[in-house]
């Protein structure tokens, strides 16, 4: 299959699709806000995507992750650009092929995003696994007092400031029970650090369009908001794709931005692709022998 002979023209706006997972990401995003109001019961922590490890993670979230979003704007975007793009792609391939490469990119980004989270998180959990086989006061000063505990939710801020008032009223006339507890806080420490990450959003699937459109339509003309001039399809994926890589890498800002799971919906893109082409081209010789 020869991508380059396409041209997106004369296609539908909303194919079914893209029209139903434009649908069922509203209902979600709605969903979402309308149980955190009325019930306080937070959906994401349901239907995002928890790391592998962790108590709260089940399979099911592979999946419902993508339809789960953290604000207007994140969802304004990736819909905006699922339907940009989505729908030349689900006209030239058509509804089955369309959806299982949204669905494949999907799960793909998020199994490299947390590919690499395992690498970052590792030596922390060896330092925990560590204390709770040998735990001493020593260790557990300098581990609190160390960038790598971060009270950063309400369970853990919560857990930890109940355990260092019972550990210190312990500490001068129990160390060995103070100990003790020290390790349960650990333990516990270690199922709420598990369950820290959680991942929501279509953007590594959306990543995976934009490279396929890329791939497909290269010399077709973008224009991106604010930049004033049209930018060629193939320049606007490479551009994107190296911010993404620098953006993983450094991580310079900070911005919980999964720029990985980015990359990984591209690279999941770009092998399905390439397989998908593979496959194609024997089958034409089959035909055409």
């Amino acid at each position: 299959m020869n991508y380059q002979q396409y041209t997106p023209h004369r296609f539908r706006m909303f194919p079914p699709v893209v029209k139903n997972l434009l649908i069922i990401n509203v209902i979600f995003f709605l969903a979402t806000i309308a149980v955190k109001s009325s019930m306080n019961i937070d959906l994401v922590d349901y239907l995002g995507l928890h790391f592998i490890n962790a108590s709260k993670f089940y399979p099911y979230q592979f999946i419902t992750y993508m339809f789960m979003h953290g604000g207007f704007s994140h969802i304004f975007f990736n819909m905006f650009a699922l339907w940009m793009f989505g729908k030349v792609l689900e006209e030239v391939w058509g509804t089955k092929r369309f959806l299982i490469y949204f669905l494949i990119t999907g799960i793909g980004a998020a199994l490299i995003h947390y590919v690499v989270l395992h690498y970052q998180m590792a030596p922390i959990l060896t330092i925990i696994n560590d204390y709770i086989q040998n735990p001493s006061h020593e260790k557990l000063i300098t581990f609190i007092n160390s960038p790598n505990f971060r009270p950063a939710s309400y369970d853990i801020q919560n857990h930890f400031n109940e355990f260092k008032i019972a550990y210190n009223n312990l500490l001068a006339n129990n160390p060995a029970k103070a100990l003790h507890l020290s390790v349960d806080f650990m333990a516990q420490y270690k199922i709420d650090f598990l369950n820290l990450p959680v991942v929501i959003g279509a953007s590594g699937a959306v990543f995976g369009l934009l490279l396929a459109f890329g791939m497909m339509f290269p010399n077709q003309q973008i224009f991106i908001i604010p930049i004033p001039v049209p930018i060629k399809a193939k320049y606007f994926v490479i551009f994107y794709g190296i911010i993404e890589l620098y953006s993983g890498v450094a991580n310079a800002s900070g911005d919980n931005v999964a720029h990985f799971a980015h990359l990984g919906g591209m690279l999941f893109g770009f092998l399905l692709m390439k397989y998908w082409k593979i496959k194609d081209k024997k089958k034409d010789d089959k035909i055409y022998y």
